[in-house]
């Protein structure tokens, strides 16, 4: 599924609602994590090493890992949701495949199957070293429903 090319881009309008909600999530804040590509049906988060998002021996913690993998196929699913909508996860599952070790993270989530209601992601999440150095590290699948703003 991971294409490193990303030419597609999303229009500004989407853009701009999709970095708006990214920048009221605390949890990524304080992660330290950042949107590094939005494209229709596609969002890629990068999250940089440092102490805080590691566990005993030093990797990054399935924790943070999975965080960054739910935000990242919500907001590639509310790519494609009208403006007066909101996202919420329904449920995700994450494998781990390997130790997370590297100067960063990056987590994709692309749109798998997009309904009027639910959609459904892929996920996955990729060790780097540097761009040209990658590992996957962690796949999963993820199940969104669409909300309507006035329902909330």
């Amino acid at each position: 599924m991971e294409d490193q090319a990303e030419p597609e881009v999303a229009s500004p309008e989407v853009r701009k609602r999709i970095h708006e909600s990214f920048d009221r999530q605390g949890l990524m804040a304080h992660l330290g994590a950042r949107i590094a590509h939005i494209a229709p049906g596609r969002v890629r988060i990068v999250l940089p090493a440092r102490p805080e998002v590691t566990q005993q021996h030093g990797y990054f913690h399935a924790g943070a890992t999975s965080a960054i993998a739910d935000s990242a196929g919500g907001y590639a699913a509310y790519t494609l949701f009208p403006e007066d909508t909101e996202v919420l996860t329904v449920e995700y599952k994450i494998n781990l495949l390997a130790p997370a070790a590297g100067d960063h993270i990056e987590a994709i989530g692309t749109v798998l199957k997009h309904g009027r209601t639910l959609t459904v992601c892929v996920l996955e999440v990729f060790a780097a070293q540097s761009d040209a150095n990658r590992k996957l590290v962690a796949n999963g699948q993820q199940t969104l429903i669409r909300v309507n703003r006035s329902e909330q």
